[in-house]
């Protein structure tokens, strides 16, 4: 694998001159006047989504020199390692494969996929946790007696397959009530037992080495109230998605289902991670899925640069972050069954490319992850939308659409459609006041992306789509998208905090920390 850091190629320097040049004043309205082609140009389609691209502070000339620099900084070489399993992981000196999760077995990949042998040993391991997993997935389902399924997790253990069960929601099997527990905070997992009984739910524990603080403390909790309430058969009632089986079995728990370290967090659904998906919509769907992100797979490893879907977004998140300067992008699904797929990108991008070294160790000189936020529209636009048109910051938006509900109720559909195209069009065209209360400036850059129906395959292929679009930009920017140290020192020092806490002791603390223990402790 050769690879070059971005300010490092002399595609860099070419970017910069293009933006002072045109990029600094470029008016998106101008653009379409002046190429009545443009939505062609800027359009694509890519395995079950639509991608409209037009409305971004982007042209030819531009493009061209953002696919220079992807060939000068060896994305495709980098692509190409990763999909060899290559360990590209190289702080913890891992491979980086949560897309040989979803890769068919070895006699399906080939010919189109001759890297694949080099890690045919571990494929073999994927589908034989797969079909065991999926098994016991079809085996609860059938249980009538559990009627509530509690996952306990955090982090990518969490919001992956909580988003997914939200979205899936239409092929959710009835009778089966879904609930996810990730904050240590116990109010959380109160509330939810509350819902359930003991005789008719089903704990999945969700932590790679059963040691998560927050996981493990919630577990717990949850074993006691069992125990506290008449439940005897915690093998029965709880299941454990884990590598270490030791500790699940002391835990009591016998029915174990583990992944790999080449599996990180946050690309984790595809996994026995993706266990409570797996149950609420059925071995079926489950593999449906799968073959939905691996069509996108597909799409990124061999489509070339031009009209490769995630090397496009991944390219204009560098030109947005890097030249224009932008820190944010807004994250706006006309779904209501989307609801957590703002979340679940946060930890996707933010925990992938939130760094300030890149592979080296070396410090940054520019500026890498953008902040992501957002909610489902309407009631986005009814919220923080005022600030997307009228406010000081250019916010980029990233719009996601269905074009065919799963309800029938008359009306509804066509007026959320008219809402998310009239907030695309009014972000881009703005309107003139010379009073200036009621001026929109417009030229504000978004993307549109369309799904035919939200179903589990093109679900799958927009996760992986957002996926391969973060691989490209950390890529680029020379970092490692697939450690996570930043999450760990704040968990080290809540240890030694929370013994304070029970002790009181502020001995050698900071002002600050000192001060508030003892606000807490009076």
């Amino acid at each position: 694998m050769n690879t070059t850091r971005c300010d490092r190629t002399p595609a860099w320097g070419a970017l910069q001159t293009r933006f002072d040049v045109a990029g600094r004043t470029f008016d998106v309205r101008d653009a379409f006047a002046a190429d009545p082609q443009r939505f062609g140009t800027f359009s694509q389609s890519a395995p079950h989504i639509f991608a409209d691209l037009s409305k971004n502070l982007i042209d030819a000339a531009t493009q061209s020199l953002l696919l220079d620099l992807a060939q000068q900084c060896g994305l495709e070489s980098h692509r190409d390692a990763m999909f060899a399993g290559d360990k590209i992981n190289t702080t913890e000196q891992r491979a980086v494969m949560h897309w040989l999760l979803r890769n068919p077995p070895l006699a399906q990949a080939e010919p189109a996929q001759p890297a694949i042998q080099n890690v045919a040993h571990e494929l073999a391991e994927v589908h034989v946790t797969l079909d065991v997993m999926l098994a016991y997935a079809e085996k609860v389902r059938a249980d009538g007696t559990i009627t509530d399924v509690v996952n306990i997790g955090i982090g990518g253990s969490d919001l992956g397959p909580q988003m997914a069960v939200l979205a899936l929601d239409e092929f959710v099997t009835p009778g089966k009530r879904f609930h996810f527990v990730s904050n240590v905070d116990g109010h959380e997992l109160a509330a939810v037992l509350k819902k359930v009984k003991v005789d008719s739910t089903l704990f999945l524990i969700a932590s790679k080495t059963f040691t998560t603080i927050e996981t493990m403390t919630n577990a717990h909790s949850a074993k006691a109230w069992f125990e506290a309430q008449g439940g005897t058969d915690i093998a029965r009632h709880f299941a454990a998605l884990t590598t270490n089986v030791a500790a699940a079995n002391a835990f009591g728990i016998s029915t174990t289902f583990g992944f790999w370290d080449w599996v990180g967090g946050r690309y984790s659904v595809w996994s026995a991670i993706g266990l409570p998906l797996a149950i609420a919509i059925g071995a079926q769907g489950f593999r449906e899925f799968l073959a939905g992100a691996h069509d996108m797979d597909e799409h990124f490893r061999t489509t070339p640069l031009v009209q490769n879907l995630p090397v496009r977004l991944g390219l204009l998140d560098v030109w947005y972050r890097n030249f224009h300067g932008f820190t944010s992008r807004s994250i706006a699904p006309y779904h209501c069954a989307l609801k957590r797929y703002p979340a679940y990108l946060q930890q996707l991008e933010m925990e992938s490319n939130g760094k300030q070294v890149d592979l080296n160790g070396a410090a940054l000189p520019f500026d890498s992850s953008p902040v992501l936020w957002g909610e489902p529209g309407t009631n986005g636009q009814h919220a923080y939308f005022q600030m997307l048109h009228q406010g000081t910051d250019v916010v980029p938006v990233e719009f996601v659409a269905v074009k065919k509900p799963r309800h029938s109720l008359p009306g509804h559909h066509t007026l959320l459609l008219a809402n998310v195209l009239a907030q695309a069009q009014a972000l881009m065209l703005g309107k003139a006041d010379a009073g200036g209360h009621k001026n929109f400036p417009g030229n504000r850059p978004s993307t549109f992306l369309l799904l035919e129906e939200l179903t589990p395959t093109t679900l799958g292929a927009l996760i992986a789509l957002q996926e391969h679009r973060v691989f490209v930009s950390g890529s680029l920017w020379g970092i490692n998208s697939f450690d996570q140290w930043g999450v760990e020192l704040g968990k080290v020092l809540a240890k030694d905090v929370q013994a304070r806490l029970l002790s009181g002791d502020a001995a050698g603390l900071d002002g600050s920390t000192a001060g508030l223990l003892a606000r807490l402790k009076a």
